[in-house]
């Protein structure tokens, strides 16, 4: 075809031999392993920004999805090692000689009772005040509560958590009522406004809601633990460290020695906080409760959702919060229990022999007269 024209030959010979070399070479050149890895990497959620890759390991932050966003919490690192300093003398504890054999000081899941006489006070203190740790405290004070938030806070400064550093978040719709308390050093008083609703009841469904808030706002980034107590109670002796857990539930002290089928757990089957009467532990008391931020984040956040379950299909559980954070202690079990000495109620009068020292406790009152709004 182009005989006679041997310029022209050459050039389409060597023409080809370059095109041929191009094509080998894309088949068979190494991909970059930046290019293979993009292939597997999720998109990324923000154009126009490449995400920066790492090999430094760093713990999972708590995902929450609120409406119309989402959230992220970080985790502030708990040294949980029971690291115990030389040469501190204490009482020798013995296999057969337990310090108390009138009442369950563990349950069936191997989570430790907390009553006076299982543990040592100084052990406990020596292994978790050098940590030092910060406790946030949540407490509402809404309507006629406010009148208790004074002895709350200063039984709390002499008996709650005495040489650590301690943060209460006190959620009220009268902030100038909130009383001046003279705090120790590292203690801090947070007042958080809230409003005032119209059912006392309400105020006990939004509990959960405004403590999930609270901490992805801010707690999570403040403090180690945190524990939710409530307003109307006063502490009468040391409730220290030995409390501290993952998760912490109390135990009820009008229910500590009743049969399960006579607890008064939510029983109809329509609502979230649902439990047949073949079922359940304890009977736990929704005024105290807590654990590691973001443990106790989980359980707000869960017991929100099943409250706005409920809420959505007009249904209100039989005791509001308490009954969802029963259910929820029922199928999450908490790692610590505390006895009904953390949690007792001056109505009951004198207290039974097991109940050698009365540490916090409801004060009586008369609900009709400070629950606005029954």
């Amino acid at each position: 075809m182009f005989k006679g024209r041997p310029l022209m030959r050459c050039c389409l010979l060597i023409s080809g031999i370059v095109l041929l070399l191009g094509v080998l070479q894309f088949i068979f050149r190494p991909v970059p392993f930046g290019v293979i890895s993009s292939c597997f990497r999720p998109s990324n959620p923000h154009p126009g920004i490449e995400p920066v890759l790492t090999q430094q390991a760093v713990p999972s932050p708590i995902a929450t999805t609120t409406p119309g966003k989402s959230k992220k919490l970080t985790r502030r690192p708990v040294n949980q090692d029971l690291a115990f300093p030389q040469g501190l003398h204490y009482e020798q504890p013995h296999l057969l000689k337990p310090w108390r054999g009138d009442v369950l000081t563990v349950t069936s899941w191997l989570a430790p009772i907390v009553w006076e006489g299982t543990f040592d006070p100084v052990i406990i203190d020596s292994i978790y005040k050098p940590q030092n740790l910060t406790i946030a405290t949540t407490v509402f004070a809404v309507g006629k509560y406010t009148r208790f938030l004074r002895d709350f806070l200063e039984s709390a400064e002499k008996h709650y958590m005495v040489d650590f550093k301690v943060h209460y978040y006190v959620f009220t719709d009268q902030p100038t009522e909130v009383p001046s308390v003279n705090l120790a050093p590292g203690r801090e008083l947070h007042v958080i406004p809230v409003p005032k609703f119209n059912r006392w009841q309400e105020i006990s469904l939004r509990r959960m809601e405004i403590i999930q808030t609270t901490i992805e706002e801010r707690i999570h980034k403040e403090a180690d633990y945190i524990y939710c107590l409530d307003v109307d109670m006063k502490f009468h002796n040391r409730w220290g460290p030995e409390v501290l857990g993952s998760l912490v539930g109390a135990i009820h002290p009008w229910f500590y020695d009743f049969d399960r089928v006579h607890f008064t757990y939510e029983r109809r089957p329509s609502s979230k906080a649902y439990i047949p009467k073949d079922q359940g532990d304890f009977y736990y008391m929704g005024c105290v409760f807590g654990g590691l931020v973001e443990e106790v984040h989980k359980l707000t956040k869960k017991c929100r959702e099943h409250l706005e379950v409920d809420k959505s299909i007009g249904v209100e559980a039989a005791w509001q919060e308490e009954s969802h954070l029963n259910w929820y202690f029922l199928y999450n079990k908490p790692t610590k229990l505390l006895s009904p000495e953390y949690l007792w109620d001056d109505l009951k009068g004198g207290t039974p022999r097991e109940i050698r020292a009365v540490r916090f406790s409801s004060v009586i009152k008369n609900k009709a007269e400070v629950r606005e709004n029954v």
